[in-house]
């Protein structure tokens, strides 16, 4: 529109500019003044001055390697610090710190088997047709105790999990005694320690029962309750801000209206920051409006550990995030050895990592798992390798790339082995929901020839079909 154009002429060594909207520092107006009757914003910088870096138009200077950015996500993103949480609803995160047992497991000698508990050498010689007579003088059940003391040819009928009585080392289950509620016949003989979970057995006081990284398993829970652990440091997770941009953009979900498309990329980021360990917050879908995706950016780094922007990531007239970046902090990658997602990007405003993702959804999911999942992970304490299972395949087919660049193959499994998804656009998003995974062509090779077996990294993961290889092998 008319009053949303920028009209520039030089006039005495100075740019002159009209300009309605609000935009970034580096565009703002430092005075006005009135040229053969118009009204014209003047820049006081004298011609030939610099602007801050605004790749806008000029495409990228330089593609960054992917094991570069590596480099830079282990010097510059630290985990995160501890925070206290009950054990309830601690499954899956982080342990901050080793956990010691202050008390045995289990904390008494208990019974493991259902029976009778007895002295195992008044047992020694008994048979069929010898037997050992014992007179029982009560039972002893969990939580319930049997008080008294177990005496010569004394039994106390035990259910397992329940205090051994004191005086009784063994325990004759049930199937190999017989009797009534008053007396019991053994015919074996059970030495002192048959059938008994001696106290300690579990866990001994003092023994490092988890150690420091580690991502707390169902189990493990069960395992802090037992030596009576109630909260547990664990690593705090990363509040991520999940900013949406594109003036295209309908709410997710929303039916295609005329030029406007339904938001997919936060539906998506929003599940993998989950998976990742991450606690997402989605804003927008914001306007391709410098001034107000400036704003939304300045919020959530202020309130988040990282930000992923979602498009406007490029060199286009309205990609405005990369500069904005620069100017609120620095932006030391723009644009990657990678396809598809090369118009990605990496910065950091303080501490806080921000990360530029294509809008394209195949990009986005592309550069999330490269750039944005590793450094979530980082934050959280986890490991940085990819929670996806990899198996090797042959390829049925020739797989052809460019050297120079890291390529994101789209496959399916087919048969023994593996084939390429034939439709490969940055914008077709069920090319990797009719994937069953992806492969990686390192930037120093051209491809593959049929037959070669390659690393499959699965989307979804059966057991039944598929062996664990161990973590991405890319960097």
């Amino acid at each position: 529109m008319e009053s949303d154009a920028l009209r520039t002429r030089e006039t005495r060594g100075r740019l002159l500019e009209c300009r309605v909207s609000e935009s970034p520092a580096w565009e703002r107006p430092k005075s006005q003044e009135s040229v053969g009757g118009e009204v014209v914003v003047t820049r006081l910088e004298p011609a030939g001055r610099e602007r801050p870096d605004d790749p806008r138009g000029r495409g990228f200077r330089q593609r960054t390697s992917l094991r570069d950015v590596r480099a830079l996500i282990e010097a510059r993103v630290q985990t995160l610090q501890p925070e206290v949480v009950p054990l309830r609803g601690a499954g899956g995160r982080v342990l901050a710190a080793g956990v010691v047992a202050s008390a045995a497991v289990p904390p008494f000698d208990r019974a493991a088997m259902d029976g009778y508990a007895l002295r195992g050498e008044e047992t020694f010689g008994s048979s069929s047709y010898s037997p050992s007579w014992f007179r029982v003088i009560g039972r002893s059940r969990p939580g319930a105790r049997f008080c008294g003391q177990v005496g010569a040819a004394e039994a106390v009928e035990v259910t397992t999990g329940a205090p051994m009585p004191a005086g009784a080392d063994t325990v004759v289950p049930y199937e190999q005694a017989s009797g009534n509620d008053a007396t019991l016949r053994v015919v074996a003989a059970f030495p002192p320690g048959r059938h008994v979970s001696r106290k300690g057995e579990d866990v001994a006081p003092g023994t490092v029962i988890l150690e420091a990284g580690r991502r707390l398993r169902p189990q493990d829970l069960g395992l802090l309750s037992g030596v009576g652990i109630a909260a547990v440091s664990v690593i705090r997770r990363p509040r991520v801000a999940i900013l949406v941009t594109g003036g295209e953009l309908l709410p997710p979900g929303s039916p295609a209206v005329e030029d406007r498309i339904p938001d997919m990329n936060s539906v998506m980021l929003e599940a993998l920051v989950i998976r990742d360990g991450g606690l997402p917050a989605v804003i927008g879908p914001v306007p391709d409006d410098p001034a107000v995706i400036g704003g939304a950016l300045r919020s959530a780094i202020e309130a988040s550990d990282a930000v992923l922007v979602s498009g406007g990531s490029s060199t286009g007239p309205e990609d405005h995030a990369p500069a904005l970046v620069s100017e609120l902090g620095e932006l030391p990658v723009h644009g990657l050895a990678l396809r598809p997602a090369s118009p990605a990007g990496l910065g950091f405003v303080g501490h806080v990592p921000v990360v530029l993702l294509p809008g394209n959804p195949v990009s986005c999911l592309c550069a999330y798992d490269l750039i944005a999942g590793p450094i979530l992970r980082r934050l959280g304490g986890k490991p940085e390798t990819w929670p996806y299972t990899s198996v090797e395949r042959p390829l049925v087919v020739k797989l052809s790339s460019g050297l120079g660049r890291l390529d994101y193959v789209r496959v399916r499994l087919v048969g023994d082995g593996v084939e390429p998804i034939a439709t490969g656009g940055a914008s077709i998003l069920s090319s990797v929901t009719t994937a069953d995974g992806f492969l990686l062509v390192p930037e120093d090779l051209e491809g593959y020839p049929a037959g070669t077996r390659v690393q499959v990294w699965l989307y979804d993961s059966s057991p039944l079909l598929i062996a664990a290889q161990g973590g991405p092998n890319w960097f």
